[in-house]
């Protein structure tokens, strides 16, 4: 008498809605919520390609299940797109985190006031869904405490006329009073979108507001620091809206990742119509003679808040391509290219 064969495992494909870089939650093709975890080469192919984590919110994946009702992610399709940044940690320590895989619209939130807006951040963000090919706006929250406050009016009233200048929607919205809720709402539907910013800007509350029931947790900010604490904890995929909406834990640094200065410019969409026509094909538009970019700022055809923010980005990116080189050099040895540059860390 022999026992009988084990059954096999059910393969299913399935959509990861959320991710504690040890687990998963998947959302089956059939519409059932499972608990996933990887197998150890996704792991070691993460460390091959310099990501924090092989799996994002957003990753279509096929698993295997059990009789337990448990599974393992066994394949990750390839991705139409991914928004990154560089993870935060000591200097020199060169990864890649993934926020949100496969997305359509990628929205940057920010404060009226309590903290204020932030537009070295903003206009990180926007680099990064550019390098990406992925639509990004602007959402403005808190918008109930501008009743009444002039100079914060006047200084909303100047990003919104700026970020849709360049062709980025802003919305002002507020989930106390519900201003702008509608149309948030409507931008959501029938598409992944990724609400990402500070601790403190409102995220929760606002997603609240967009689906009620959802129950996210919220909270004040300090009143000394004027900083958020994290409510989100792991990165999640909501149905919200209508779509699918990423809330990400809060963001206190949007380090770009793999970014070549030179290529910087390019994604600044005002300094495009005048690339071309710098007189040399690798300005970097700060220093050098004949510059159109700089002569653009003189005449305020680009604003000098835009460009002060590309000059700081600049800076940071240069740093960090060069950490990127070391950390390469590290694990593959220096190029036996002579006309190579070696650049060092002080």
């Amino acid at each position: 008498m022999t026992d009988a064969a084990d059954p096999s495992p059910e393969t299913r494909h399935g959509l990861v809605i959320r991710s504690t870089g040890s687990w998963y939650d998947v959302r089956t093709d059939d519409g059932e919520d499972l608990r996933a975890r990887i197998r150890g080469r996704f792991r070691l192919d993460a460390l091959e390609i310099d990501e924090t984590n092989p799996l994002a919110v957003g990753d279509r994946v096929k698993l295997t299940v059990g009789d337990d009702e448990t599974g393992f992610i066994t394949d990750i399709e390839p991705r139409e797109n991914q928004l990154s940044r560089r993870a935060p940690g000591k200097r020199g320590a060169v990864r890649e985190h993934v926020i949100v895989a496969n997305v359509d619209r990628a929205w940057c939130v920010q404060s009226t006031f309590g903290p204020k807006v932030n537009p070295g951040f903003v206009d990180r963000f926007l680099v990064a869904a550019e390098t990406r090919h992925i639509p990004a706006g602007l959402l403005l929250n808190k918008a109930d405490l501008l009743d009444g406050n002039e100079r914060a009016e006047e200084a909303m009233a100047f990003w919104q006329e700026l970020y849709e200048g360049l062709g980025y929607p802003v919305i002002l919205t507020s989930a106390v009073t519900g201003r702008g809720v509608e149309t948030f709402r409507a931008a959501l539907a029938g598409a992944v979108s990724v609400v990402a910013g500070p601790s403190g800007v409102g995220k929760s509350s606002l997603l609240n507001s967009v689906e009620p029931g959802l129950g996210l947790r919220t909270s004040e900010i300090g009143e000394k620091t004027q900083k958020g604490r994290h409510t989100t904890t792991f990165a999640t995929l909501l149905e919200a809206g209508g779509g699918w909406v990423a809330d990400t834990p809060g963001i206190r640094e949007f380090g770009l990742w793999d970014l070549a200065p030179e290529e910087l410019g390019g994604y600044f969409v005002e300094f495009r119509p005048y690339l071309d026509d710098c007189r040399f094909p690798n300005c970097t538009h700060v220093h050098e003679p004949g510059c159109a970019v700089q002569a653009a700022v003189d005449a305020d055809e680009i604003t000098p808040e835009r460009y002060g923010s590309y000059v700081a980005m600049l800076e940071t990116v240069e740093e960090s391509h060069r950490a990127s080189q070391q950390a390469r050099w590290r694990t593959q040895g220096r190029p036996d290219d002579p006309d190579e540059p070696v650049e060092e860390i002080e």
